[in-house]
């Protein structure tokens, strides 16, 4: 691992892009601070930090959703400074955000057409260039699709689409794998390889250590906004890399999260043996069926009981029932069949505060559409589902619930200006841990279901996310966790479950010896 300012890591290509002691603030908060790094034709360059490091910030500056406080960017040997998306699109800078950019009730076609026609629009010849291109990068979609109708997945294939028929010169990707199963990565990932191989750049943001080993030719890491490493072999000085970017050591982390994040631990730390809980149903989900509004069938007669202190893990391709089930599970949808019960109360068709108010914690697939209010403060985020306790007299006690926010911040390591800043200014990860304190400290939290938990984050967050939803299971909370790393499910669960076109297709103990099964089942053949 080189030193950032070292004049050794030069490489002999011209830049394609320069940023030259970049510095960027939101009023108080420095989000960049001297950042300088070059991004050269041919290679794939990802950026590793911690969530809240200044990535996303990276990236936008880079697409002129910013324009930078100090510093300087030269692009193809001028002076570059952007003076919007539009204008970074103009000049071949492409761009797959964090959060989606979509238009929910327009078609895909419409979609990828926005901005780019004038006139008479081509739907037609739109849909066959995205249908080739669909089908040569390997990420199906159907033209005349709704947003709205797509799992979180297809969505994210709209981006990604959207982006590569514009044939751009530097491709930015901000997090892009985050809600793409192991087949849709790894075509992602030849996409980024053939790209650059091309002769074009690729800036890959991304918190997959597996990832940076295939692909990355050389990283840089940010931590609290500022470059705190470099590597030109980052396959090599992974371990090196992730000690750089959370300022500790891959010691910390316990034998199995190592693992899962994709590195060897040096040692196994001990943690004693788990409380023994007396075994009990607690979530009880008895022939739920949900037909859509055309008629199609997207979860079919799922019957499955989460036991006391047990975690089950629902694995599947997107878009086979999972959006559905935990939709139903959070009374965002009513079922067409079927009962759901948390012991010995049927919770089937009553309303989120009631499926609150009984137990049951939920951390939705899709953060920022259903699991937060984007225009609020943190701490009311917080605070969401409980707001009435920092209530008097129809006045809210802000400085009551700043106050206790600020604990919940520090115990989740969720990193803000404060708890009165607002919620969308939050880095993604950082929404994520907040969404997940508010649905873990339920005071009489009985099941959490958990869809996606740790989509976005970084290392250290992944293992702390893991950790509190272990706590919780070890306190007797029956945990159902929806999630597309199979990695994660078989190192967390003690069950896993497989959906396929909304069918239970079997079950089986999470072991990892039972990968080839489960992945059998995921494909359609059952147990």
């Amino acid at each position: 691992m080189t030193d950032p300012t070292s004049d050794s890591a030069r490489i002999a290509a011209e830049p394609l892009l320069s940023l030259n002691a970049i510095t960027k603030r939101f009023g108080s908060f420095t989000a960049l601070s001297d950042v300088s790094l070059d991004l050269r034709p041919g290679e794939i360059h990802c950026i590793l930090g911690e969530n809240g490091a200044g990535k996303s910030t990276l990236c936008n500056l880079i697409f002129g959703v910013h324009r930078p406080d100090g510093g300087s960017m030269r692009y193809r040997g001028a002076p570059f400074q952007p003076s919007g998306p539009a204008d970074s699109l103009a000049q071949g800078i492409a761009m797959v955000h964090q959060h989606f950019s979509l238009v929910g009730d327009m078609s895909v076609v419409d979609n990828v057409l926005l901005g780019r026609a004038r006139g008479v629009l081509d739907r037609k010849a739109c849909a066959a260039q995205l249908d080739r291109l669909a089908g040569e990068y390997g990420l199906p979609l159907d033209p005349l699709a709704r947003i709205e109708d797509l799992s979180v997945g297809e969505r994210q294939r709209v981006e990604i689409v959207k982006c590569l028929i514009r044939d751009p010169s530097l491709f930015v990707l901000d997090e892009p794998t985050a809600v793409l199963l192991p087949d849709e990565i790894a075509a992602l990932l030849d996409v980024c390889r053939r790209v650059a191989a091309s002769g074009r750049a690729v800036v890959l943001v991304t918190h997959k250590l597996a990832e940076i080993k295939q692909v990355a030719d050389r990283v840089t890491v940010l931590r609290a906004g500022r470059v705190v490493a470099t590597s030109d072999n980052p396959a090599a000085e992974i371990d090196a890399l992730v000690r750089a970017m959370i300022q500790g050591s891959v010691e910390a982390l316990d034998e199995s999260t190592a693992s899962m994040l994709g590195f060897e631990p040096v040692r196994h730390v001990d943690h004693g043996p788990a409380a023994v809980q007396p075994k009990a149903e607690v979530l009880q989900i008895d022939g739920l069926t949900v037909t859509d509004h055309q008629g199609v069938t997207r979860l079919d007669n799922f019957t499955l009981t989460v036991d006391r202190g047990e975690i089950v893990g629902v694995a599947g391709v997107e878009g086979n029932g999972q959006s559905e089930l935990t939709a139903v599970l959070a009374g965002m949808m009513a079922p067409t069949q079927g009962r759901i019960y948390l012991g010995d109360q049927d919770l089937t068709g009553r309303s989120p505060r009631e499926i609150t108010a009984a137990g049951v914690g939920i951390v939705p697939e899709d953060r920022h559409a259903v699991g937060c209010v984007t225009g609020m403060s943190l701490a009311e985020n917080i605070y969401l589902n409980r707001l009435d306790e920092f209530t008097r007299f129809g006045f809210l006690r802000r400085a009551a619930l700043e106050r206790d926010a600020a604990a919940m911040m520090q115990r989740f390591d969720v990193r803000a200006r404060g708890p009165g800043a607002p919620f969308s200014s939050l880095s993604g990860g950082n929404q994520q841990k907040a969404v997940l304190a508010r649905e873990i400290t339920l005071p009489n939290l009985a099941c959490l279901v958990a869809a996606q938990p740790t989509r976005g984050l970084d290392v250290g967050a992944v293992a702390a996310v893991y950790g509190h939803i272990r706590a919780a299971c070890s306190r007797g909370v029956a945990i159902l966790l929806v999630s597309s790393e199979l990695d994660e499910l078989l190192t967390v669960a003690d069950r896993i479950v497989v959906l396929y076109r909304g069918q239970l297709m079997g079950a089986c103990a999470a072991d990892p010896s039972r990968r080839e099964v489960i992945g059998a089942m995921m494909a359609g053949q059952p147990l």
